[in-house]
């Protein structure tokens, strides 16, 4: 570490329903100075859309205020660590008001200042006569929304912090903000200061997502120890957007160049116009060096300005599902497995018929051990032992009720070797869709609220237009080796992790060296991996050159059936895509593989 000013953050959350060891963890970190937890997705606002439903001072995530802040709040306050989260989520005011509640019942009196405005349910009406339309299907928007959040940027949390609170709470703020928030306020980072907005967001987005900076989803998972006290991350920011990231000593997890490379390209789409709300990024060039085994450099993100909207979601109910797991074993279960599914949908579609109700709008068998997700690159291996996942969609939930009831039957009547009702009676679930746009951000004004004090943030973010990304040099052909050649697994030369955005998903694909990757562009081309998964994406396949991590990046466009809880696969969110294509064959020289300098895990 230089002796340059740092500002030193502990990413303690990066889902609704992380570990509730990340807080006491990272406050043992000496000289910490912010916390800050990500708590939203898509999937999130969609079951506090439903929560904020049934009480409407629910709709934000109660684990913030009961696990992450209230046992530990006074070491917080005397420490002097200060907090940002966008826990919020659609009642910002209302996990306010439960924080300081919780504060008064020990005696204490945090500074607690709230960033609402992203809730623009008031303006969908006047914005749907003017014509607005879904970014991917051109479709208005649905009659009957359930919530419709800007996903906004970090201005409201910088003025927040400028204003002395203790705690900034948020609504449906982006990941990153919690994080360029607290950067903007200690360096006094100009907001048209695009390049350092950029690496305040890649700071961000390095410990948006909690333990998986620090080996959690590692492609060389074996490497990762002491996954019981996996340890969360701890980032030490530069004046200049540089950055290192380790973890509270002592803890499990692994600080690794590839982890944290696979981080970066973390459901970011086009590397070179990841657009946030108060910059574009460019993290093309970005890199990740290791000082020693404990901690990991990255720098090299590069910004430019915003466009005029922010990216919005608004989410609305279409209707019911159902999901149903069975165990079947004994000789030939994968087949028994499929029959008794095809049976109890066969049978429950004629008793719906019989009392007035259509069909099924859709269903879904899936045999989990016999790599179902796979589809046609499946391995054929005998198994006699099958988890049955059967799921089904309807408009009225009282349809379902006939496959709630009679799946119990297949115990029974059908294959033996056959638990009917491995995890108890399937829950009858709402189908809570997205609904994705672009809001002006001229007409989403935010609010910053702290005790007395209020203000209004006219145009929370700077408006400019969006322009295309320099290109790149022309990449670096594969070279013609002479010797014999080999088919090896991708993972024997890269490392990749996916994620999902809405229906689509991203595959960021890094090579284990940097002499690996003009074989891998020349093999991995789109249309291979949208071969590859063609069972899966109805659409297109793009890919991304990322040079400063020897990296590709995929966007697989219509490949996760709707994603989130639009979704009816066991895999909605698109977690396992990179597991599966780092089994891809690869031709590559037989020395690479025989060299012991390698570093081919």
């Amino acid at each position: 570490m230089s002796d340059t000013r740092t500002i030193r953050i502990g990413g303690a959350s990066g889902f609704w329903g992380d570990s509730a060891t990340a807080t006491p963890q990272l406050l043992d970190v000496p000289g910490l100075q912010y916390l800050v937890y990500d708590y939203l997705a898509e999937t999130t606002m969609s079951i506090m859309s439903r929560a904020r439903a049934k009480d409407p001072n629910r709709g934000y995530a109660t684990d913030f205020v009961t696990a992450a802040m209230a046992p530990h709040l006074a070491t917080i306050l005397k420490r002097g660590i200060r907090v940002i989260a966008n826990a919020g989520g659609l009642n910002p005011q209302a996990c306010a008001d439960a924080l300081l509640e919780a504060a008064a019942k020990q005696g204490l009196q945090p500074k607690v200042a709230v960033v609402v405005g992203d809730d623009v349910m008031g303006a969908m009406p006047r914005w749907r006569e003017q014509g607005l339309s879904d970014m991917q299907t051109g479709e208005s928007p649905p009659a009957n929304l359930m919530s419709a959040n800007a996903y906004v940027g970090a201005q409201g949390i910088a003025r927040a912090l400028s204003w002395g609170a203790d705690i900034v709470i948020t609504g449906r703020c982006v990941d990153s903000a919690v994080v360029v928030g607290a950067l903007v306020h200690e360096f006094g980072i100009s907001w048209t200061d695009w390049d350092r907005l950029a690496s305040a967001t890649l700071a961000g987005h390095i410990i948006e997502c909690g333990a998986q900076a620090t080996g959690g989803l590692f492609t060389d998972w074996k490497l990762v120890e002491n996954w019981d006290r996996m340890g969360y991350p701890v980032i030490d920011c530069a004046e200049d957007g540089s950055f290192v990231v380790s973890k509270p000593e002592g803890s499990g997890g692994l600080i690794h160049p590839g982890a944290v490379a696979e981080q970066v390209l973390y459901e970011i789409g086009d590397p070179g116009a990841y657009l946030m709300p108060d910059v574009t990024c460019d993290f093309r060039q970005v890199r990740t060096e290791a000082i020693d085994t404990d901690h990991v450099r990255v720098s090299g993100a590069r910004g430019r300005a915003p466009g005029q909207h922010y990216k919005s979601n608004g989410t609305w109910l279409d209707g019911h599902q159902i999901a149903l797991a069975m165990v079947i074993r004994g000789i030939d279960a994968p087949e028994k497995a499929q029959r008794t599914a095809q049976a109890l949908l066969d049978r429950t579609r004629r008793m719906m018929s019989e009392r007035g109700y259509q069909d099924y709008t859709q269903t879904s068998i899936e045999l989990i051990g016999c790599e179902a997700l796979y589809g046609p690159n499946a391995r054929s291996l005998p198994t006699r032992e099958v988890l049955l996942r059967l799921a089904a969609r309807h408009p009225d939930p009282k349809a379902l009720l006939f496959l709630q009831r009679e799946c119990a039957s297949a115990g029974t009547s059908m294959a033996a070797g056959t638990r009917a009702t491995v995890f108890g009676r399937a829950d009858i679930q709402q189908v809570v869709k997205v609904f994705s746009f672009l809001a002006p951000k001229n007409e989403v004004p935010l609010t910053v609220r702290m005790e007395t004090r209020e203000e209004q943030l006219l145009v929370a973010s700077e408006l400019g237009d969006l322009t295309p990304a320099a290109p790149l040099p022309v990449p670096e052909q594969a070279i013609q080796h002479q010797g014999p050649q080999i088919d090896v697994p991708l993972v024997e030369l890269a490392w990749a992790r996916s994620g999902d955005k809405g229906d689509d998903e991203n595959i960021g694909v890094i090579a284990r060296e940097a002499k690996f990757l003009p074989l891998l562009r020349e093999q991995l081309t789109p249309q291979a991996v949208r071969n590859w998964f063609s069972h899966l994406v109805r659409g297109e396949v793009e890919r991304y050159e990322v040079p400063g991590l020897n990296a590709l990046n995929f966007v697989m466009y219509q490949a996760l059936d709707g994603g989130g809880s639009a979704s009816l696969r066991s895999d909605p969110l698109g977690k396992s895509f990179a597991q599966m294509l780092l089994d891809f064959p690869i031709s590559a020289p037989a020395e690479w593989l025989n060299n012991p300098q390698s570093q081919i895990s």
